[in-house]
């Protein structure tokens, strides 16, 4: 039988492994918009070491459209958040989500197969 240790105030925690309130709440302010609009569908979450990342579907497919992507473990500055493609390509990057949502032009931003 093994034995558990309560581990109290451990330094190795990490803060950030998910959106913050605010970020959260520009995600899904622009996720109920694209909805009204008609042009997205459906979401999903998905949460790794290395990034979180809110999954944009148009239709009930198995690959998301777009990713908007928290990267926790960002080389540069720029490279905090993401939005990706469906082949996890990168389409923009910034150090501040607010102003990486206001670059996009989203009712332009069309899917190509």
């Amino acid at each position: 039988m093994k034995h558990l240790k309560l581990v109290v105030n451990n330094k190795n925690k990490k803060k950030d492994i998910f959106f913050n309130k605010k970020e959260l709440k520009l995600i899904l302010n622009l996720y109920a918009k694209m909805v009204a609009d008609g042009e997205w569908k459906d979401y999903g979450l998905s949460i790794s070491k290395k990034e979180v990342s809110f999954n944009v579907y148009h239709r009930a497919s198995e690959f998301p459209a777009y990713k908007i992507t928290k990267n926790l473990t960002p080389k540069n500055e720029n490279e905090k958040y993401l939005i990706k493609d469906t082949q996890n390509r990168i389409i923009n990057n910034s150090e501040n989500l607010q102003n990486l949502i206001k670059k996009i032009i989203w009712k332009k931003f069309k899917l190509v197969n």
